[in-house]
């Protein structure tokens, strides 16, 4: 594993020591390859949004009303466990 140097604020290598002696991390390492890891995973989830606005745009107009294009979106994210299941098959008033 290559090593690396890098130069921060006393108040952000605090933050980074009190995050380790919180027990969530190791040490500071382990604590910026996290950062680092749910940076890639943010960059990769903004790429796969991106790519389905470009696929809509490109596909056209819709012939479908917006409600049953929110009910086949919302049935979609059901399918891949990404939305849960609303009770009763009904949502709460907000």
């Amino acid at each position: 594993m290559a090593g690396m140097s890098i130069s921060m604020s006393d108040k952000m290598r605090e933050f980074i020591r009190a995050r380790v002696e919180s027990g969530d991390y190791h040490n500071e390492s382990e604590y910026i390859r996290d950062l680092v890891r749910r940076d890639q995973e943010r960059l990769s989830e903004d790429e796969r949004i991106l790519k389905r606005l470009r696929a809509a745009r490109s596909s056209g107009l819709s012939e479908r009303s917006v409600l049953d294009i929110m009910r086949e979106a919302e049935g979609d994210m059901r399918e891949k466990a990404e939305l849960p299941a609303l009770k009763g098959g009904r949502r709460s008033a907000r």
